[in-house]
């Protein structure tokens, strides 16, 4: 996601050389988001006749990229970073990075258990770690409220809750209930501020309007969260999370309009791991309910949302041939560069 970040201060030439691409820390929805639609695919593969082939070759691919974009994000410095992580927009997308790599790492797990379990505790304590810092940041005051978005479930909700999946996918059961609660309680936390912005105070920025399908995503995850942790059976808690998943689904669909009026951006890649989260769930109530044509209705749902990451995808590359991917430097910056030492 494009958006654009306040001028940095006191750019010294002996701290900024970094002649490469500006990745802000939006672009991590682009991992996340095909990380998603392979946890949608493995979902699809408790029902018969899918191959787990293609949820091991979307991983694969994914945690290519995830390297690349992570090594040149690294790459722009500390000083960079630190700057992204105190900005009041930017800040949530850094933790995109590490939701990405416990995803992957979990995914490794079904092939190498015990690299995969030391990924996840890994990059769930980064999570953790990440969650933590950003809500003291967000403590000490000074953020505007119209700064505030959707993308703020990422740090810790979001967090949590695909560290529970994590954690319980590799039978760390009581790391996995920890992170669920984490998840829960910061999302219902989290949850009545962001509403409250989108609800009182002016339209989201249209490079932030796209966040608004994280309202859709947080409690998709959840939902697979508490069948990980509880177990997969139809429960008052699992009726409870799917009844408001379902609420969100049609409050997307009165967001269609909006969404419509929207120019292409990287910022695209939100609906996906929103979307994706939200097919997985619902694969997964198939597959424990099992209705009649379930198999039918499995297939309907992955063929669709494959086509539509794949237009994303489509998209995305016509940017990167484009030069439009990623953002500019300040002007500031590139005078800095221009003027250092080779």
């Amino acid at each position: 996601m494009s958006i654009p970040r306040l001028p940095e201060k006191d750019q010294s030439p002996k701290r900024q050389r970094f002649l490469g691409p500006r990745v802000p820390p939006s672009l991590f929805g682009i991992v996340l988001g095909i990380a998603g639609l392979a946890q949608a695919w493995h979902a699809a593969v408790q029902l018969p006749g899918t191959p787990q082939a293609i949820p091991d070759a979307l991983s694969i691919m994914d945690a290519a990229l995830w390297l690349v974009l992570v090594g040149f994000y690294l790459a722009q410095g500390p000083r960079i970073i630190m700057a992204d992580l105190r900005d009041p927009v930017l800040s949530p997308f850094v933790s995109a990075s590490a939701l990405t790599a416990m995803l992957l790492s979990a995914a490794l797990a079904n092939a190498a258990f015990a690299a995969g379990r030391v990924l996840v505790i890994v990059f769930l304590a980064v999570t953790i770690a990440l969650g933590g810092w950003l809500t003291g940041q967000w403590m000490t005051g000074g953020i505007e409220p119209d700064s505030v978005h959707t993308g703020y479930f990422l740090p810790t909700a979001a967090g949590g809750l695909i560290g529970a999946n994590a954690a319980a996918q590799v039978h760390l059961h009581a790391l996995a209930e920890a992170s669920f609660g984490i998840g829960v309680i910061c999302w219902v936390l989290l949850g009545s501020t962001i509403l409250n912005r989108l609800f009182s105070r002016p339209p989201l920025p249209s490079a932030l309007v796209p966040t608004m399908a994280i309202e859709l995503g947080v409690p998709a995850v959840a939902g697979s969260a508490y069948f990980a942790v509880a177990g997969r059976t139809v429960s008052l808690m699992a009726c409870v999370l799917g009844g408001y998943v379902v609420l969100m689904a049609v409050a997307q669909a009165r967001l269609i309009p909006v969404y419509r009026r929207l120019s292409f951006t990287p910022g695209a890649w939100t609906f996906v791991f929103s979307y994706t989260a939200a097919a997985a769930y619902a694969l997964e109530w198939l597959a424990i309910k099992k209705p009649p044509a379930a198999t039918g209705y499995a297939i309907a749902a992955i063929v669709v949302l494959t086509a539509f990451v794949a237009w994303i995808a489509f998209r995305t590359v016509v940017l990167a041939v484009r030069g439009q991917l990623f953002p500019a430097w300040p002007p500031a910056h590139q005078a800095v560069d221009a003027a250092s030492p080779s």
